[in-house]
C-alpha cells in the first residue's frame, strides 16, 4: 500500500457539514480525480457523493449504484463523473466486463464506495477517505496520496 503525502481529520456534526463539504471539494476539483469512499454503512458515503456530485453541476437525481454498480453524471468542464458503490460486488472482474477502466481516465473524476471490493483493480486514489460515526455525527480522514490530492487537500480545509 502506498503511503499518503498529506492527512488531514475533521468532525462533520451532520449530514449538512457532510454536504457542504463536498460542495466545497467540488467548487476546487478542476480535473481528474480517483476519490474512494471507505466507511460502515450509514456513514454517508453516498451523501458525500451525492453533494459533489450536485455541486459540480449536475442537475438531476443523483442515486446510489448500489445494482448498477456505476452511474455517470455530466458535470462541468465537459467532465463525467462516474459514481461507483461496489458493495455488491461478488468480484473484481466484473469491473473489467463493464469496461470500468475507462472511467479512471485524464478527464474525468471517479468516486468510489466500497473500493476495497475491488482490491487490485482499481488506480492509485488521489484522495482516500475514510468515514466512521462519532456519537450523532461523522469522523472523516482524508489522505492524499498524490501531489494532485494534496493540492487539493490544501485548497479545501485551509479553512474548513
Amino acid at each position: 500500500m502506498n503511503t499518503p503525502v498529506e492527512k488531514h481529520q475533521c468532525f462533520l456534526a451532520n449530514e449538512s457539514q457532510q454536504i457542504a463539504l463536498a460542495q466545497k471539494v467540488a467548487k476546487h476539483l478542476q480535473s481528474s480525480f480517483v476519490m474512494l469512499l471507505k466507511g460502515n454503512l450509514g456513514v454517508g458515503k453516498t451523501t458525500f457523493a451525492r453533494g459533489f456530485v450536485q455541486a459540480s453541476g449536475f442537475d438531476g437525481v443523483v442515486k446510489s449504484p448500489t445494482y448498477t454498480l456505476v452511474e455517470p453524471y455530466p458535470i462541468s468542464g465537459d467532465r463525467i463523473c462516474y459514481h461507483f458503490d461496489l458493495y455488491r460486488l461478488a468480484n473484481p472482474e466484473e469491473l473489467e466486463f463493464i469496461g470500468a477502466r475507462d472511467y479512471f481516465n485524464e478527464n474525468d473524476v471517479c468516486l468510489v464506495e466500497w473500493p476495497e471490493k475491488a482490491e487490485g483493480f482499481l488506480p492509485l486514489a488521489d484522495w482516500i477517505c475514510e468515514f466512521s460515526h462519532q456519537n450523532t455525527g461523522r469522523n472523516l480522514v482524508v489522505s492524499a496520496m498524490t501531489d494532485k490530492g494534496k493540492k487539493l487537500m490544501l485548497q479545501v480545509f485551509s479553512d474548513f
